[in-house]
């Protein structure tokens, strides 16, 4: 297939000039070739999402090292090691077991790796993602004993529904719990600042309700490329 690297690359210019001041734009590049990737980097795109542990790896050996990856997906403990040598963000932590993992595997390799806990508020059971009280109950016990590892904030995602109302009731959950962690146990903490959520399809509406980071990948990519 061959890729729309102009069209990459006008989309990437387009979305980026319409977002406010404060909100980052990450690239879902999953599925997606390692040359569309570097279509949206030569439109001067860094930070880019990937789901699949071997795809990361991957893509993050073709391509400039100046890239920032965020994992997105699921991750399981086994792709821990592929994931830990190339992630700067790992925004999908849904277990305490999986945070602890990670930052073992980051202390052996000396990396130091940002992670940000994800919140399950949508109707779809087959989310993955922490209840608001389990997320904040996971701050709590790991708070000052994670040593290669920095919780920057949290991820999150609206139903999958046609429901505007909804949407806007997801994200406002999300910012809410974003925003009592911020006053509360994590008080002070000036790392604590990523509020990611919103996509191709709700972004405008996430931005609305404060998001500092959207992930976007049909809107300019197309398609996926599986």
């Amino acid at each position: 297939m061959t890729t729309d690297q102009d069209g990459i690359k006008a989309r990437i210019k387009n979305i980026s000039s319409t977002l406010p001041e404060g909100v980052e734009l990450a690239a879902v590049s999953k599925f997606h070739s390692p040359d569309a990737v570097r279509a949206a980097y030569d439109a001067g795109q860094r930070i880019f999402c990937e789901s699949r542990a071997a795809e990361l790896a991957m893509k993050a050996a073709q391509l400039p090292d100046d890239i920032q990856w965020h994992f997105i997906g699921h991750l399981q403990s086994n792709k821990i090691k592929l994931v830990v040598p190339y992630a700067h963000t790992i925004q999908s932590i849904d277990s305490e077991k999986l945070l602890r993992a990670i930052d073992a595997e980051a202390s052996r390799t000396g990396r130091h790796i940002n992670v940000l806990l994800q919140v399950h508020v949508a109707a779809e059971e087959s989310k993955y993602g922490l209840t608001p009280r389990e997320l904040t109950e996971l701050a709590e016990r790991t708070l000052g004993s994670l040593t290669n590892v920095t919780v920057t904030g949290i991820m999150g995602m609206a139903t999958n529904t046609d429901s505007e109302q909804r949407i806007n009731a997801d994200f406002e959950a999300i910012r809410s719990l974003f925003h009592n962690l911020k006053a509360g146990i994590m008080a002070g903490n000036p790392d604590f600042r990523v509020l990611s959520m919103g996509m191709s399809h709700d972004y405008h509406l996430a931005i609305a309700h404060g998001s500092t980071m959207v992930r976007i990948g049909t809107s300019i990519f197309g398609e996926r490329e599986y």
